[in-house]
């Protein structure tokens, strides 16, 4: 690490104290950034990463809102406009309790990057609040969506800022959203991805992000000659990732042997076939039960409950070719990287943001397995997002065929971009730095165009 890299991350870490997830996202890319600073000294000049890492814009606002019972409730809002040097900050927003400001600014960092892998013009964002959707009614969870979005519409728009969903925003949470903001601004326009079908949605949306994390698996794979035909597979958390994770990798002849959510996790040795996974998705989609129910439904399925006192996943200590870890960040640390080399995983794609913390993505570069980063592996989901604000500018949809082929596209390119840079910087194979170049180098670009604003 070269002492200007070691200087910005001791300011960042004095800066944004108490944001370790912030400090953790702006340590890994910077990392890697010391190889482009070496050949391109303009771009430090210009302190071009250091104005990446400090937001253009936080919003921060309270939510009153009233529920059931006629209590008034008060969470917090947040909206992180990151950068929009290649167009409207776009990025989800999350629904849970673990919401904070060092989390969303991780987020609205990597989303930076990954928005700009894409090919597509959109700059990067975050936001959510600590609002915890799971349990409550759906009355509940409207009224608090039209609090929410009473406040974040001043601030919003399909050529300024275009929110999705994320953790605990489906598609029930968008429609609420979307609902309110047509009302307050009396337009209707693509201002949030994620919508219905029936109302300005794009086909594939739903299965986009896990979609796209198994696509870029299989360019990994197709890289040594392989496929992922036969392969067993761990898949953490049992949402909408998940969910279509584990769709595509069963169409893709893959068998998939554990699911999980916050309480524990299932180990399924016999496999999750299409009927366990449409009773995995009424589960969770329509009941919005725990995965627990799933060993009671399949008894040869082992159910583990989560224990506070363990230092190690214990999901990720099976026998297995691939793991996707689609649930939440830093779920992967050093000892569970450890063990899935130990058990013979040699392709890892991630499907959550960030889940794999510093020492694991040490141990999986140290080991050269096939690691495909969050903000490379996952772009499938704001890709399709990309592509739900073209067909709302067109007012036109496209065909599910026709979405599916241009997401396996993007991932395809994603996948080039990688490998052409990690060669281009001397580091052939490693998929982090050719993601963090190649995203950085398009914004980077942009903003010695645009001046200093």
């Amino acid at each position: 690490m070269s002492a200007y890299v070691k200087d910005l991350i001791a300011e960042v870490k004095a800066k944004n104290p108490a944001e370790p997830e912030f400090h953790q996202a702006v340590e890994e890319v910077a990392e890697s950034l010391s190889l482009v600073f070496e050949k391109h000294p303009e771009y430090r000049a210009a302190k071009i990463l250091e104005r990446i890492i400090e937001p253009e814009r936080v919003i921060t606002f309270r939510v009153p809102w009233v529920d059931d019972q006629g209590e008034v409730n008060i969470n917090r809002g947040y909206r992180i406009e990151m950068n929009s040097a290649i167009g409207p900050y776009k990025g989800g927003l999350r629904f849970h309790p673990s919401v904070n400001l060092g989390i969303l600014k991780f987020l609205a960092f990597e989303q930076v990057f990954k928005n700009s892998l894409t090919t597509l013009p959109m700059g990067g964002g975050k936001g959510g609040s600590d609002f915890d959707p799971k349990g409550k009614s759906d009355l509940k969870i409207m009224r608090f969506c039209q609090a929410f979005m009473s406040e974040l519409f001043r601030h919003i728009g399909p050529d300024t800022d275009v929110p999705a969903g994320d953790i605990g925003v489906g598609g029930r949470e968008i429609g609420y959203l979307f609902g309110q903001y047509k009302k307050l601004r009396n337009e209707f326009t693509g201002v949030l991805t994620g919508k219905g079908l029936n109302w300005g949605g794009s086909l594939i949306r739903p299965e986009a992000t896990g979609y796209g994390a198994v696509y870029f698996a299989a360019e990994m794979l197709a890289t040594k000659r392989d496929s992922l035909q036969g392969k067993v597979c761990l898949v953490s958390g049992s949402g909408n990732v998940a969910q279509y994770t584990i769709e595509k990798l069963l169409s893709l002849g893959a068998k998939v042997v554990t699911v999980s959510d916050s309480n524990g996790y299932i180990y399924d040795e016999e496999g999750i076939n299409t009927e366990k996974l449409h009773f995995l998705m009424e589960l969770k989609n329509v009941r919005r039960g725990r995965i627990k129910e799933y060993s009671e439904k399949y008894k040869k399925a082992v159910y583990t409950a989560v224990d506070p006192k363990d230092d190690f996943n214990p999901l990720w200590n099976h026998k297995a070719h691939c793991a996707f870890p689609c649930a939440t960040q830093n779920e992967i640390n050093g000892k569970d990287a450890q063990n899935l080399i130990n058990n013979g995983v040699y392709v890892v794609s991630e499907g959550a943001n960030m889940p794999t913390n510093l020492d694991g993505v040490k141990i999986f570069l140290d080991k050269k397995i096939l690691y495909g980063p969050g903000k490379a592996a996952n772009a499938g989901g704001v890709a399709v997002s990309g592509l739900e604000m073209t067909q709302n500018s067109m007012r036109l949809p496209w065909s599910r065929e026709e979405v599916d082929n241009r997401l396996r596209l993007i991932m395809k390119d994603i996948h080039t971009t990688c490998v052409h840079m990690s060669e281009r910087f001397g580091t052939p194979g490693n998929y982090v730095n050719g993601a963090n170049i190649g995203g950085f180098l398009k914004v980077a670009d942009a903003m010695m165009d645009q001046g200093v604003v």
